[in-house]
């Protein structure tokens, strides 16, 4: 039986699907069937389609095995710097004027007396009532602030 799947966020999901994918699709262009790559990384088949599915709960040597089955190498990756002059801290501002985003300000009636918010509260009132938002009535500012916002905060997805 499989053991549980530990709790993964959507980004890491998605690249252990887009790993699985990987793995999979490397396996056809080689031409090997699912059971000859399994017995070659010394796991059954069952466990190789898990791998392929991406799934969070099977181990990080099995999937080492799997791609060094197939000819491949798994790394880390460093994350890359931002561009010269713009650092992701930087990228937004210290505080929002409500005044300066009508969408925004309509989101923060909850707010008064308050004439700006920080970015990281701006972020949580656009994802949390972004059903409220009208996407047509954007205007192209608000929405860069917003992809500015998602960018630096919140890890580049807008969790709406």
């Amino acid at each position: 039986m499989p053991a549980t799947a530990p709790t993964t966020g959507e980004t890491l999901a998605a690249r252990l699907l887009a790993l699985g994918e990987q793995l999979r699709a490397q396996r056809k262009h080689l031409g090997v069937s699912a059971t000859t790559a399994a017995e070659a990384a010394g796991m059954s088949r069952v466990t190789l389609h898990r791998i392929e599915r991406g799934e969070p709960s099977v181990t990080m040597g099995a999937y080492l095995n799997a791609a060094a089955a197939l000819g491949l190498a798994l790394g880390v990756v460093e994350p890359q710097p931002p561009p010269p002059g713009r650092s992701q801290a930087a990228s937004a501002p210290k505080r929002i004027r409500l005044a300066d985003y009508p969408q925004l300000a309509r989101l923060a009636w909850q707010h008064q007396g308050t004439s700006d918010v920080t970015p990281a509260e701006a972020l949580s009132l656009y994802e949390r009532n972004w059903r409220h938002i009208e996407q047509g009535a954007l205007a192209p500012h608000e929405r860069a602030l917003i992809q500015q916002l998602v960018a630096s905060l919140g890890g580049s997805r807008l969790l709406v």
